[in-house]
């Protein structure tokens, strides 16, 4: 993707490689060319997880809506999932580059922008699994979790073939993250959990067989 256009057969490729093969796909990841591609290629990222998400609330299966709003949402949602992928874009790359700054690597903006749109191939991964967590809430939670270290090891890869960070402090800031997002993850399970069971004794109320005024 260069020369001023979207290709997007490169896209799937490099989306392909980011997944299969990060350590060489972040070695080989270009830092320069502007900010277009990278913004492309979260929304598209966006979109799509958009979409899964939309498809989730239709049948029921979301692990957050449970369908409970419907279908008229589904415009809504698969446009908040574009925002959130081009809000997290910048923000991604902000903290990215402090991360970098640290860990004495790149610290040119357009680059992190770059490695954190490459990230962002982990979004319609987790949109698409959330049905995980519809069917059964811990073992949407495990995958889920399993997700996020998947995340954690493409910015690893990143930081360190892409930004050139140094390896050891990498690893070091990369698992200090790893530590406050499982703490996190798991001080809101119960509260997550109570907020599904609550929201199932709802859609299971039948509103015909209550008592009328």
């Amino acid at each position: 993707m260069n020369n001023g256009t979207f290709d997007f057969n490169a896209f799937i490729k490099e989306s392909k490689d980011t997944l299969l093969n990060p350590k060489s796909y972040f070695a080989s990841l270009k830092i320069t060319g502007g900010l277009i591609d990278p913004l492309i290629k979260a929304v598209i990222y966006g979109l799509i997880a958009g979409l899964f998400a939309f498809l989730w609330n239709i049948l029921n299966l979301s692990s957050m809506t449970s369908g409970m709003l419907g279908s008229s949402v589904g415009v809504f949602i698969i446009a908040k999932y574009a925002f959130i992928s081009v809000v997290g874009l910048f923000i991604g790359a902000v903290i990215t580059l402090i991360i970098s700054s640290i860990c004495k690597g790149n610290t040119d903006f357009e680059a992190n922008v770059r490695v954190v749109a490459a990230i962002l191939v982990i979004l319609p991964i987790s949109a698409a699994l959330d049905i995980t967590g519809g069917i059964n809430f811990y073992f949407g939670i495990i995958v889920s979790l399993a997700i996020n270290l998947f995340a954690f090891w493409l910015l690893y890869n990143g930081l360190i073939e892409t930004l050139k960070t140094k390896p050891e402090t990498t690893k070091i800031v990369v698992y200090v993250f790893i530590g406050i997002f499982v703490i996190t993850m798991l001080l809101g399970v119960q509260k997550m959990s109570e907020a599904n069971r609550i929201l199932n004794q709802f859609k299971n109320i039948d509103f015909k067989e209550l008592p009328k005024n």
